[in-house]
């Protein structure tokens, strides 16, 4: 299972990916990199939580405050 989890978050390196935060926040933006720990880095981030959308930049995620992560439908 860890493997195939890897393979996807490889596969999914600069593709654009939708997270789900514990404090309900949900942030937007091009996936960087990851550890083991699900530690993500993303780029050109939003927070599109509220209907104004807040340009975050560069960002890094700690992985212990990520819900869900939503992957694009397109295929590599």
């Amino acid at each position: 299972m860890a493997d195939e989890i890897s393979t996807l978050m490889s596969n999914s390196k600069g593709k654009v990916v939708l997270l789900r935060l514990r404090n309900t926040t949900t942030i937007q933006g091009a996936l960087k990199d990851f550890d083991i720990h699900m530690n993500l880095t993303l780029d050109d981030a939003e927070n599109i939580t509220e209907e104004k959308h807040e340009k975050l930049g560069k960002i890094l995620l700690r992985g212990d405050n990520i819900l869900a992560i939503l992957f694009s439908k397109e295929e590599s």
